[in-house]
């Protein structure tokens, strides 16, 4: 999928929102790894990340050819400081109406409204590839995350007590969301 929108932050810059193409993989790559670095909200730490700057090149290239899936860039002053997308759950007749979101900004850029600017891109591009709903997960401690899914219309739906098991905190809980488009 294709996305192109140029926003204003709060902190009054400009931030570009696009997909990602081969081009952006090493950059891509390399913040990917910082996001991981910087929180212990997201899904794996940077020494589990199974992709290099190559892989992650196909990968975006993959998403911009895809009909139905995409990864959109966060770049502000010429620098990519986030990226979100959305990915189908499956592509079996009964699942293929579920996409699952995620999302991950550097820690400098958190607060002035880029994450919000993201989720909603991704949001839009769901309804543009056709599904009924999108998913995420997200740590029960993570209140801002909880909080700007909530004020975008997701609804909690369960929780996994022990769905993470942290390094640095052990068990985290998940809050499982979905929003119905």
């Amino acid at each position: 999928m294709k996305y192109s929108q140029k926003i204003i932050l709060k902190n009054g810059k400009e931030a570009w929102l696009r997909n990602g193409d081969a081009a952006d993989g090493k950059a891509v790559f390399d913040v990917f790894n910082q996001t991981h670095a910087e929180t212990d909200y997201l899904l794996t730490y940077p020494d589990e990340n199974s992709f290099d700057p190559q892989r992650e090149a196909s990968f975006l290239q993959e998403k911009t050819d895809s009909p139905n899936e995409i990864e959109i860039l966060a770049i502000v002053d010429d620098q990519i400081v986030g990226t979100a997308g959305i990915e189908a759950v499956g592509t079996k007749a009964k699942i293929k109406h579920r996409a699952e979101f995620g999302i991950s900004v550097l820690r400098e850029y958190w607060g002035i409204g880029l994450g919000r600017a993201l989720a909603e891109a991704c949001i839009r591009c769901a309804k543009d590839a056709g599904y009924i709903q999108v998913e995420l997960n997200v740590v029960a401690d993570n209140d801002k995350a909880i909080s700007l899914y909530k004020s975008l219309g997701f609804e909690e739906f369960g929780r996994n007590p022990q769905g993470f098991l942290s390094r640095e905190s052990g068990f985290q809980e998940l809050v499982y969301m979905l929003l119905k488009l």
